[in-house]
């Protein structure tokens, strides 16, 4: 694979002004790199999940007005989106990037999904690494980071999960902008090789695969 890790210049590109430039510029300079790690990554998910993943990388192709703020390719076992299933993610937006386990409003198992992740909370709580991080909302960049949260705290999030039918809830890991560029190639795969290990046992609880 010629991935060659993320520069300036790839998390400058949500600064450029008006929809077309910067859709323009994600398409010649950042979605490359996201099919090159979408390419890479499925096999491995694959593996972890034991379902088939296959690649969607954002083509934000609703949008008229507003540039995208964020971009990202994503891997479901569903050939023809989604959305609608719990899946993962790898994107950026210009501060940072995401390493996400993703449950987002489309999904209309949330309810199921929300009740599995309630009756493995404790082991949930104890077993995602500190420094990893929650969001709540996959359009903004904040994020909560786990060790802030108690057992209680987690608990709240996945019932709100169940119960709100715009509810969301993101599981992964972030990194600074400066850091990314630091890493280069090789440090960052092993970096997001290193996330979804950890993350896929949230899928697998989500699929209620043993």
């Amino acid at each position: 694979m010629d991935f060659g890790g993320f520069t300036t210049e790839d998390f400058n590109v949500f600064l450029i002004d008006g929809l077309e430039p910067r859709m323009e510029a994600l398409k010649n300079t950042v979605r490359p790199k996201l099919e090159q790690l979408g390419e890479y990554f499925a096999p491995t998910l694959s593996t972890l999940t034991g379902d088939e993943m296959f690649i969607h990388v954002a083509k934000h192709a609703r949008r008229t007005i507003n540039p995208p703020k964020d971009t990202w390719v994503a891997f479901a076992n569903n050939p023809r989106g989604y959305k609608m299933l719990p899946h993962f993610q790898i994107g950026l937006w210009n501060t940072h990037l995401f390493i996400w386990f993703a449950v987002i409003y489309e999904a209309p198992q949330k309810e199921i999904m929300g009740e599995r992740f309630i009756k493995k909370a404790g082991k949930i709580h104890k077993e995602i690494p500190k420094e990893f991080s929650w969001s709540l909302d996959h359009t903004k960049p904040d994020t909560i980071k786990h060790q802030q949260l108690t057992k209680a705290d987690l608990l709240a999030q996945f019932e709100r999960l169940k119960t709100i039918k715009k509810a969301e809830l993101l599981c992964g890991y972030t990194i600074e902008r400066e850091k990314v560029i630091e890493l280069g190639a090789e440090g960052l795969l092993a970096q997001i090789d290193e996330v979804f290990t950890r993350v896929a046992p949230l899928y697998k609880m989500a699929q209620n695969i043993k």
